[in-house]
């Protein structure tokens, strides 16, 4: 399918985790996305190494984890040696964006950045053709289940078209206050991936998913028109 579904951990019934896990991916996500914050950069402690390697160890699903720290440098080895397949930084966050990137690299992991949303993507013109990913965040990172930022949209299409101008491949992300009622808006300004948590993890799950399923089709087939 084009486009894919990364279920956030941080809406999982930690008691049922690897139950959970098994749902997700036997319903057909991608990718699973692991918020990890450090109460600095962001408000909220989540979770660390130790978590991502119980993950590791009952899915082989890509773990496509979100750095929401600061000095994400320091761990880089030690998030890709815990499992993380795609490490993702904020632009924010750090003081030698090319430097990170390289290093996520050499570690043998793919490459993302993640941009708040008031940061203007200008701020990536010099590490797009380096990247693998640009995550947009449509709500203030640190906390779940928070409303969608509309003008996160308007964002998603200038990016999708430097995209294409400039001839590149990264997947384009987007991550907070996602639900079976705005995903198609997203996915029709340019997402190739959603991250979603309270709308996955939240009741069935694999209705859920097949939820999103749908609506990934309905686009497919709109994009081919």
């Amino acid at each position: 399918m084009k486009y894919r579904l990364s279920p956030s951990i941080l809406a999982v019934d930690f008691g049922r985790l690897a139950a959970e896990i098994a749902n997700v991916e036997k319903a057909g996500a991608s990718y699973l996305h692991f918020d990890v914050m450090d109460g600095h950069f962001v408000p909220s402690i989540s979770f660390g190494m130790p978590v991502l390697r119980a993950v590791r160890a009952c899915t082989r699903l890509p773990l496509d984890v979100h750095l929401m720290i600061e000095e994400p440098e320091r761990y880089l080895r030690d998030f890709r040696e815990s499992g993380a397949d795609l490490i993702t930084v904020h632009v924010e966050a750090v003081r030698h964006l090319h430097r990170i990137v390289t290093g996520v690299r050499e570690l043998g992991a793919r490459a993302g950045v993640a941009l708040n949303p008031a940061t203007p993507l200008c701020m990536l013109d010099y590490i797009l053709s380096e990247v693998d990913l640009v995550l947009i965040m449509s709500v203030n990172p640190g906390f779940g289940g928070q409303e969608f930022i509309p003008a996160s949209l308007g964002k998603i299409r200038e990016l999708k078209r430097l995209r294409e101008e400039r001839g590149l491949s990264f997947e384009i992300e987007v991550d907070g206050g996602i639900g079976l009622s705005n995903a198609q808006d997203v996915i029709r300004a340019g997402a190739d991936v959603i991250v979603a948590g309270t709308s996955v993890f939240g009741g069935d799950i694999g209705e859920n998913v097949r939820g999103f399923q749908k609506i990934f089709e309905a686009c497919e087939k709109e994009s081919l028109l």
